[in-house]
């Protein structure tokens, strides 16, 4: 070492040993303590219970608003007792004839009932219900998710529902899910519009009630918001349930004359229908369920109906609550428990306490008023009762907490070679440091810009390094990152990136093709006046994972025989004129959450056996598009693999007549003379075989 070294490494040693080095160390420590705190509070089952409470808790002083557009319709035990309905019993249809023939008398907006109509009390009696509410054209029944399947690689299956009266089916304008996800406490704070892939048996396609009923009473409101029906909201309570939502028994609505219930009642106003009994019969769940408002005796419970209700008036209005941003709510806590866990280090004891206290109060407003005002919230219990707690404690023993200097060289080497979202995940587990690797699942995907020699042929270096940081920050952001996805090489113009390591994801082959869907965005960029166009293969498949490199270097990456099949699907794009391609492996973890087609078995280079072959055309919601070409195509293909290539020859040409650019049928057609002519084994099952890359 140089005497210039050895004299920068003895300044730096005096300092970290002189008194404002050590309240440096402790504000890094603090640091570390305070905004390590809040991200695990913020991102693990840990800390649940506060994120929770954070929601919870503004509820409490805000003000009770009672929306005009919904009146609640109680089946309670008053109406158990004026109707002399028994409880073990189901309800009498006629009182639901009685109710809708009112609703249609008076123009109510809509019918909602809470309940699913899954058996036949009376032919009769169903008949005139289902008559009334075809009469009436606005009544939404319920249907209850039963099971919901897994697939196969252990991503979510098909949803399965309960069959529901026919005759009464038929009379309703549209069915919703009544199905709630609550949480481990039982409470319902979030909402899922849609669910995704749900069918009836007979195919008629199923969303939650509130989102079939604000479609229903609004049709453009599914254009409005297209994005809302597939994220969940959560839940803007408007108050305790008997205060935020107007209600009244089902007694008084059927009576001939109720002061409470006047003529034009229901006029303009969206009905819900269903349970809210204080008796509890036996051997039957209650649907009802805690909520912000549970500490009230009298509010203990918030009925299933009450939560369809209020989240149909959260989309109609538009006033649901929003939890902030990931990136920003990260940022802010990193960003408080920075603040604190270093600037209170520097405070005796009695002034960082005052400090702490006073903190306290902006932190709190500052949620309070956005919830209120501006529909937003987030998890401020956990800097207000974690993170500056935490700082305060550590800055009052300082001077008592033993300095860990060995696993600050650890978290500072691995700042130098780790992207920070695998930072933490490393620091935690220092046996992924040592050089060596372990079999793992992984869904793998290689990307590649088509034709990247050509269309960045004489183009000045700098413009192309600019254009290219451009493309890459575009890939990685909005494509890779944003599914999760764990980036391992950027090879010339190519990307290589695998999901379910180093954290496991169930969903792991979704993840990898939702990323591949939004390169299509990379459409965008432009090289040399020339569109940018990204080839992608996917294969999932076991790799061996893990640090390639050494203790004081780290080159996190998968090796094996499957990464070679990611790369070769990908080169087949080039042959088959398509954009993305997905192995077998891949689609069996996918099912039919998004739109693909089967292009047939095929042999590549350097591997014995052949691969089945996907293309991932588009999501789901937009498959009708290419219906047709992929129905005529399976035809097509099913001739081929069947040896009747005049037939195929036939069919492919009439899959051009629908697109004359796709790249399958072309391969096909240019390769079926080679195959008329050639001997083939008799249990050829359509294996076409490549000898480039």
């Amino acid at each position: 070492m140089s005497d210039q070294a050895n004299s920068s490494t003895s300044r730096l040693s005096g300092f970290w040993r002189s008194p404002g080095g050590k309240k440096a160390k402790g504000a890094v420590v603090g640091i570390l303590l305070s905004a390590g705190i809040g991200f695990i509070l913020v991102w693990s089952a840990i800390g649940e219970g506060m994120v929770h409470k954070s929601y919870d808790l503004p509820f409490v002083f805000k003000p009770v608003i009672t929306p005009k557009d919904v009146v609640m319709v109680y089946l309670d035990d008053a109406s158990h007792e004026k109707l002399h309905q028994k409880y073990l019993e189901p309800w009498n249809r006629v009182f639901y004839t009685r109710l809708v023939k009112r609703a249609t008398a008076e123009q109510a907006k809509a019918v909602v009932f809470d309940i699913v109509f899954s058996d036949t009390l009376d032919p009769e009696t169903d008949a005139a219900f289902g008559a009334a509410m075809m009469e009436n054209q606005h009544v939404i029944i319920s249907d209850d998710l039963v099971v919901y399947e897994y697939g196969k690689s252990g991503g979510l299956g098909k949803p399965q529902f309960a069959p529901l009266n026919r005759v009464i089916n038929e009379g309703a304008i549209d069915i919703g899910c009544t199905a709630l996800d609550p949480g481990v406490d039982q409470a319902v704070r979030q909402y899922e519009p849609s669910i995704l892939g749900a069918k009836q048996a007979n195919g008629q396609e199923i969303a939650s009630e509130a989102w079939t009923t604000a479609v229903l009473v609004n049709p453009s409101f599914e254009t409005t918001y297209p994005k809302s029906k597939y994220e969940p909201i959560w839940i803007n309570y408007y108050g305790p349930e008997l205060l935020g939502l107007q209600s009244v028994s089902l007694y008084k609505v059927l009576a001939d004359h109720d002061p409470d219930v006047p003529p034009g009642f229901l006029s303009n106003k969206v009905v819900f229908v269903g349970e809210k009994l204080e008796t509890k019969p036996q051997d039957t769940r209650k649907d009802e369920y805690p909520s912000p408002f549970s500490y009230l005796p009298e509010n203990r419970f918030f009925t299933g109906v009450g939560i369809h209700a209020t989240a149909f008036l959260n989309l109609i209005r538009g006033d649901w609550l929003r939890r902030l941003p990931s990136w920003l709510e990260r940022t802010l806590i990193i960003a408080l428990g920075s603040l604190f866990g270093a600037g209170l280090i520097y405070c005796r004891p009695v002034p960082a306490t005052l400090l702490s206290l006073f903190a306290i109060v902006p932190i709190t407003t500052a949620n309070y008023y956005f919830f209120v005002h501006h529909n937003y919230w987030f998890p401020w219990l956990i800097p207000v009762a974690a993170q500056i707690p935490i700082a305060l404690m550590w800055s009052v023993a300082f001077n008592s907490v033993q300095l860990y200097v060995d696993k600050q060289k650890v978290e500072q080497s691995l700042s130098l070679y780790l992207p920070a979202r695998l930072v933490k995940k490393f620091a935690n587990s220092p046996e992924l440091l040592k050089p060596g690797a372990k079999k793992q699942l992984l869904t793998i995907l290689f990307s590649d810009i088509a034709g990247f020699t050509s269309i960045s042929e004489g183009m000045d270096p700098d413009e192309l390094a600019k254009l290219m940081n451009a493309y890459f920050q575009t890939a990685v952001d909005d494509c890779i990152h944003f599914t999760e996805g764990t980036i391992v090489k950027y090879i010339g113009d190519a990307i290589f990136a695998f999901w379910n390591a180093p954290d496991p994801q169930d969903d792991h082959p979704f993840r990898a093709a939702e990323a591949a869907l939004r390169f299509r965005a990379q459409d965008n960029h432009l090289f040399n006046g020339k569109r940018v166009i990204t080839r992608i293969g996917l294969h999932t498949g076991v790799a061996n994972v893990g640090n390639f490199g050494s203790t004081t270097r780290v080159d996190y990456t998968a090796f094996g025989e499957n990464i070679n099949l990611a790369s070769r699907m990908e080169g087949l794009n080039k042959y088959l004129g398509t954009r993305v391609l997905m192995t077998g492996d891949t689609y069996e973890g996918i099912g039919l959450r998004l739109v693909t087609r089967y292009l047939g078995l095929f042999r590549l280079k350097g591997f014995e056996k052949a691969v089945h072959v996907y293309e991932l055309m588009d999501r789901k919601e937009d498959g009708e598009k290419t219906h047709e070409l992929r129905q005529r195509f399976d035809q097509a293909r099913d001739l081929f693999s069947k040896k009747d290539f005049a037939a195929a020859e036939t069919a492919f040409r009439r899959v051009l007549e629908i697109n004359p650019k796709d790249g399958p049928s072309g391969f096909y057609l240019d390769h079926l003379q080679d195959f008329k002519s050639e001997k083939l084994p008799p249990d050829w099952k359509g294996e076409i075989t490549l000898k480039d890359k």
